[in-house]
């Protein structure tokens, strides 16, 4: 997935030629007062225009890393601006490859949310189905410290009068009671699993914690 909204800024070639130039320069492939080649010769070494190797050697120039002049070529001037200029075209090149990394992470995560909806959407979909062949599939909800039905018995607050749902288990901890009678409590935490048509989870929630 390609993201339209963000663009990134990439280096002109230009100035690409212009780095590996300097580059050469720090690593000792081109000494201090050595002619280089000329602009059409730039040209022809890089495959790009001669405009485009004007401009490289414009930016050289400007930073006194080399001195151009009609019909004598390019000469080498100093190594240090060369070694500064390079730091700098690093620092520039680290920060838009962060740049194009953040921007494919963010391209994954809505690849990722894209496969999640999908997924979520099948989910639900079969489940919905299975339900309504087999309406023997619990609901489950949890108790919270809200409800006034705390430490209750299932047959004192009359669950099935209420709700039109039947408890079938409840689990509390680590024990998992099955087919609780009249007489199991309703206590914080429990996950209460019941059974009934598709609106009696609403009554089930409105009855339970109905504030």
């Amino acid at each position: 997935m390609e993201n339209k909204d963000l663009k990134i800024v990439k280096q002109p070639k230009y100035q690409k030629i212009a780095a590996d130039i300097a580059s050469k320069i720090v690593e000792g492939k081109y000494t201090i007062g050595e002619k280089i080649y000329a602009r059409s010769s730039l040209a022809s070494q890089y495959g790009v225009s001669a405009e485009t190797a004007r401009r490289a050697i414009a930016v050289l120039q400007d930073l006194e890393i080399v001195e151009a002049t009609k019909g004598s070529g390019v000469v080498i001037k100093s190594y240090e601006k060369a070694a500064n200029f390079i730091k700098q075209f690093l620092d520039v090149e680290s920060i838009h490859q962060i740049q194009l990394e953040m921007f494919e992470s963010i391209d994954r995560q809505k690849e990722e949310l894209e496969k999640l909806k999908e997924i979520t959407e099948r989910l639900v979909s079969r489940t919905e189905r299975f339900r309504s062949i087999n309406p023997f599939v619990p609901f489950q909800i949890e108790i919270k410290g809200d409800s006034p039905h705390l430490s209750k018995t299932i047959g004192e607050i009359n669950f099935w009068h209420h709700t039109m749902a039947t408890i079938v288990g409840i689990r509390r901890g680590e024990e998992l009671i099955i087919s609780p009678g009249p007489y199991a409590t309703i206590e914080m935490d429990d996950v209460i699993y019941f059974i009934g048509n598709d609106e009696c989870l609403e009554r089930v929630q409105k009855f339970l914690f109905p504030n």
